[in-house]
């Protein structure tokens, strides 16, 4: 299994992250409504304080808190969590950030009302141990009436079909076109697969050309009900695209009593 580390994947991406969008702050807009809902399902009363466990550049975070809630936001990669950061005072919003695994979550227990865990960040973790790890670790930071919110890739078609690339997306920059586009190489394993991510920005009248690679666990939905139930919680909900709006199936769950492994 190559070794590519998702920090350097996510530092060489932060720059050039918001040129995967076609309008960032459209999506952010967006994004932060649909999660709006979502979080209301939460059994807690008040204004809740939202953790944003896989934040990057800020794409649900900066949403959320231009929406007016009380976010914080942490990221494996000191360069996203950076940029996070300067988008965040650019757009006059408060954001504390921390450069953090969501393995090893640097907050105390039961810190936060909603933990957020978006743009299929999850499957980054590539074993089980790691996937509970992380999972137990956003139980310990959240508290006993809050929710979690898990968004993932559509997976299951994906382990049947083993697609070998997604669609090109192209946005609009004031120098001309980018191109983004993916190839996908599965592991024999089936389940596991090197992803390159390609950028094609425009430089006069050629491409500058980037390349960044890294490597997911395309989880069923079925294997992650069962690692968040192990971890902790109940009533646990997938929404889909078509039913919640979100780009991605949305998991949603609410704490049970603390594992023996975490108390």
């Amino acid at each position: 299994m190559p070794g590519f580390s998702v920090r350097d994947f996510y530092d060489e991406l932060a720059a050039d992250y918001h040129l995967i969008f076609q309008d960032w702050d459209a999506s952010m807009a967006y994004q932060a409504k649909v999660l709006d809902g979502l979080i209301r399902l939460r059994p807690g009363a008040g204004p809740p304080t939202i953790l944003d466990c896989s934040c990057g550049i800020g794409t649900q975070a900066i949403g959320l808190a231009l929406g007016g809630h009380r976010v914080v936001g942490s990221d494996l990669s000191p360069v996203a969590t950076a940029h996070a950061a300067a988008h965040a005072a650019t757009r006059g919003v408060q954001l504390p950030l921390a450069a953090a695994d969501m393995r090893a979550l640097p907050f105390r227990p039961s810190s936060f009302d909603v933990v957020i865990c978006a743009d299929n960040a999850l499957p980054h973790l590539l074993s089980p141990e790691e996937v509970r790890t992380a999972l137990l670790d956003m139980r310990r930071v959240l508290r006993d009436d809050g929710l979690l919110v898990l968004t993932i890739r559509a997976y299951d078609e994906a382990r049947q079909t083993h697609p070998t690339a997604a669609p090109p997306q192209v946005s609009q920059t004031a120098d001309g076109e980018v191109i983004t586009f993916q190839l996908w190489h599965w592991h024999e394993d089936g389940e596991r697969y090197d992803l390159e991510h390609f950028q094609l920005l425009p430089a006069g009248d050629t491409w500058n050309v980037r390349v960044r690679r890294t490597t997911y666990w395309a989880l069923t939905q079925g294997q992650l009900t069962e690692f968040v139930t192990e971890a902790g919680f109940t009533d646990i909900t997938w929404h889909t695209p078509a039913a919640s709006g979100f780009y991605q199936p949305v998991l949603t769950a609410i704490p049970t009593t603390l594992p023996r492994s975490v108390t």
